[in-house]
C-alpha cells in the first residue's frame, strides 16, 4: 500500500484553486447565514425545541453549524486540501475536500441529537415550571464558563489553533476507505470538545436567536485563529461566569427559558 507525501510546499494548491477553495466555502457559510436567519424569522425564540421532531431539528441545527463552525473550520480544511498533490484532479481535490467537511459535520450532527435532548427536557421543564427557566440559565452559563476555563478546552483549543502536526501524521496514513472522512471527523471531535460550553448557552439564549448564534460563531471565530485567542476563551469564561450569576435576577439573559405566558412573552 502507497502512502501520501507528507505535506509540504511541494504539495501546495495551485493559488488559483486555493482562491476557489475559500470562495465556495465562502458561499457555502454566507448561504447557511440566509437560510438560517429566514428560518429563525418564522420561528422566533421559544423554550426547548419548539415543537419540532427530531429530523427538522437536526436539519436546522446542521444548518447552523454550517453558517457559524465553517469560517472557523475552513483555514483547517484548505490546510487539508493543500496537502493533497499537485498531481492530482481538480474534482479529486473538491471530492477529498468534501469528505474532510463532510465528517467535520458528521461529529456535529450527532452532537445535535444530544442537543435535541437537552433542549426537549429544558423546555418540558419551563412549560411546566415557568420559574425554573432562570435557574436553568444559571446552570447552563455555569457549565459553559467552568468549560471555557477547564482543561479540556485549552488541549482541544490548541489543537485547533495548530492542527498541522496532526494533519501531518495523518498525511502519513495508509489510503484506506474514507480517510478524508475520518481525519474531518477526528479534528470534529476537537472542535466538538473545545465548544461544546458555548453551544450549550444557546439553551437560555435560545436555539434560533440569530443574535446569539452569530455572537458564539464569533466568539469560536476569534478564539481559534486571533493570536491572543486562549486569553480571549479564558475572559470569555469569566464573562459567562458573571451572566450565570445573574441569571437567576435577569430575565433578559434567558430569553430561550421564557414560557409564552411569562412576562417577558406578553410585553
Amino acid at each position: 500500500m502507497t502512502t501520501e507525501p507528507p505535506l509540504r510546499r511541494g504539495n501546495l494548491l495551485p493559488a488559483r484553486a486555493l482562491v476557489t477553495a475559500w470562495s465556495l466555502l465562502a458561499l457555502i457559510a454566507l448561504l447557511a447565514w440566509v437560510l438560517t436567519a429566514g428560518q429563525a424569522g418564522d420561528m422566533g425564540i421559544e423554550p426547548g425545541t419548539m415543537g419540532m421532531g427530531v429530523p427538522l431539528f437536526v436539519l436546522l441545527w446542521l444548518l447552523m453549524k454550517i453558517a457559524m463552525m465553517l469560517p472557523s473550520v475552513a483555514p483547517v480544511a484548505i490546510t487539508w486540501a493543500r496537502g493533497i498533490s499537485r498531481g492530482s484532479t481538480g474534482t479529486v481535490r473538491v471530492v477529498r475536500m468534501t469528505e474532510f467537511t463532510g465528517g467535520y459535520l458528521l461529529v456535529w450532527t450527532a452532537f445535535g441529537l444530544l442537543a435535541y435532548g437537552g433542549f426537549a427536557v429544558t423546555g418540558d421543564l419551563v412549560q411546566e415550571h415557568p420559574g425554573a427557566g432562570r435557574w436553568i440559565g444559571f446552570v447552563a452559563f455555569l457549565l459553559a464558563g467552568l468549560q471555557q476555563l477547564g482543561p479540556l478546552k485549552n488541549v482541544c483549543l490548541r489543537h485547533c489553533r495548530s492542527p498541522m502536526g496532526q494533519l501531518v501524521h495523518y498525511a502519513g496514513y495508509r489510503r484506506g476507505w474514507a480517510r478524508d472522512l475520518r481525519v474531518g471527523a477526528h479534528h470534529g471531535l476537537y472542535c466538538v470538545g473545545c465548544c461544546w460550553g458555548l453551544m450549550v448557552v444557546l439553551i437560555p439564549l435560545g436555539v434560533m436567536n440569530v443574535a446569539a448564534m452569530a455572537g458564539v460563531a464569533a466568539v469560536i471565530f476569534v478564539e481559534k485563529l486571533w493570536r491572543l485567542g486562549p486569553l480571549f476563551s479564558t475572559v470569555v469564561g469569566v464573562v459567562l461566569l458573571v451572566c450565570a450569576g445573574l441569571a437567576p435576577s435577569q430575565d433578559w439573559l434567558t430569553p430561550g427559558l421564557q414560557s409564552s405566558d411569562s412576562p417577558m412573552h406578553m410585553n
